[in-house]
Parts: structure tokens; C-alpha cells; sequence
């Protein structure tokens, strides 16, 4: 079941920080927020999907004006709880659509986070909408995984990503919609609870002729925020659009 703050309401934001915690390692988080910063120069940045502020606290604290957006009030008290939490103005609403007041050298979505729009349209208006809020020579940034079909095995739909003793989590895929959902099934008192998180996975090449519908260019794309180089066995990216200057 879903409420106003969507697939991410107050059971989900209050265990998520700990359910993620590898993504809070540094050796994951720094990376991201030198290249981001890197992009802010002496600029603000935009997180769309800013949640409870992995990368938004730590970017602030290098100095960097950070501005949120997010549908989800359960997450945003989360990361308004932390230290510095009041540090990042954040705008509750739709990533897709929401406009905020300012002007941007960077916007960001991590951590697959473009594929919670769950149709190409609200896909499409994101990177308007990213590209609308940035200043000329700013940036879009997006990491995402690479939609993982060859993993399928023969006649199935479905790939699993955590097998433990009592909490097994697997996608499923369907090529002819590019729909996805993550399900997440964990045994507790004997009983057993389901998840289920509808999204639409997107292609890196669907991703750029985004960009160009919006009016940015690609720059860079690495397979990760360290630069390594993006290749055909890469299982994921992170990729840069740019606004022209002029």
C-alpha cells in the first residue's frame, strides 16, 4: 500500500538508513560527493530524490548549497534529525515536476532514483524539469544501473540480489514495457512479509536522447563516480549532461 509520501513512508523511512547502510560507507559516498562538488564549483546544487541526505549532508558540508526535493515527508524528518539536517532546504513534491526558486550549477539523482518515474513521460519531464532549474554550463547528473536482461535466465523474468537466511530480495523485468518492480520478502516471528517496488528501467542511450529532448548534452559517462571507464559489461553508470554556456 502506498500514501501521500508514495512507496517510501514511515516503515520504510525508518528503517532505511540501516537496510542501505552499505551505500553510507565512505569509500561509497565520498567519490560521489568529490565529483559533485567538483561540478558545484562556487554554485548551489539540486538533489532530486533527496531522501534522508546520504549525499546531501556531506556535500553541504563541503560548503556547497544544497537544495532537495523529495515526495516523501517520512524521509525528509529522517534526514532532518541528523546533524546539520537543517542545512539543506528541501521542497516536498514531485522530482518530475517540482520547481524550485534559484538557479543550479549542478542536479543530481543517485542511487537508480530515475528509475522510481515509472513511465518514460515522468522520465522525459525530469530531465526538463533538471534541465530548467540549471544555470548555462550547469550540469545533470544521473547513476543507474544498466537493466541486467542478460542475467535472466532462459524463460524467467527474475534475478535475485540478496539470498540470506531470512530476507530474500529479487527484481523482475519485462522487456516488452520495461517495467521492474524490487520485491523483498523477510521472515519475521515465523511469518513472512512481501514488498513489492514498481519502476522503469532505462537505457543509457534512452537516457541521452532524454537529455537532447531537454536541451543537454553528454559530457562524461564512468562507470562509477570514481571514472572508471563505462564498458559493455558495466553494470551500471553514472553520466553527465551538460547545459550549453551559450
Amino acid at each position: 500500500m502506498i500514501d501521500d509520501d508514495g512507496y517510501f513512508g514511515e516503515p520504510i523511512a525508518a528503517r532505511y538508513d540501516d537496510t542501505t547502510g552499505d551505500m553510507f560507507r565512505p569509500e561509497v559516498v565520498d567519490p560521489a560527493v568529490d565529483l559533485l562538488a567538483e561540478l558545484a564549483g562556487d554554485g548551489a546544487a539540486l538533489e532530486l530524490g533527496v531522501g534522508t541526505g546520504r549525499i546531501a549532508l556531506p556535500l553541504a558540508a563541503r560548503g556547497v548549497p544544497v537544495h532537495g526535493i523529495d515526495m516523501s515527508r517520512a524521509m525528509v524528518a529522517r534526514l532532518r534529525a541528523k546533524p546539520a539536517g537543517d542545512g539543506v532546504d528541501v521542497t516536498i513534491g514531485d522530482f518530475a515536476t517540482t520547481r524550485v526558486p534559484g538557479e543550479f550549477a549542478v542536479a543530481y539523482l543517485v542511487f537508480n532514483t530515475i528509475n522510481n518515474l515509472t513511465t518514460q513521460d515522468a522520465q522525459v519531464d525530469c530531465f526538463a524539469n533538471a534541465a530548467a532549474h540549471l544555470r548555462p554550463g550547469g550540469c545533470f547528473v544521473v547513476e543507474v544501473g544498466v537493466p541486467e536482461l542478460r542475467r535472466l535466465p532462459p524463460g524467467q523474468s527474475a534475478v535475485p540480489f540478496l539470498i540470506g537466511d531470512t530476507r530474500w530480495a529479487f527484481d523482475t523485468y519485462d522487456p516488452a514495457t520495461q517495467a521492474m518492480s524490487s520485491n523483498y520478502v523477510t521472515i519475521a516471528d515465523g511469518r513472512a512479509e512481501h514488498r513489492s517496488i514498481p519502476f522503469r528501467y532505462v537505457w543509457p542511450a534512452e537516457l541521452d536522447l532524454m537529455a537532447r529532448l531537454a536541451g543537454l548534452r553528454l559530457r562524461d559517462r564512468w562507470e562509477g563516480w570514481a571514472r572508471e571507464p563505462f564498458t559493455g559489461e558495466s553494470v551500471r553508470h553514472v553520466s553527465v549532461w551538460e547545459k550549453p554556456a551559450g
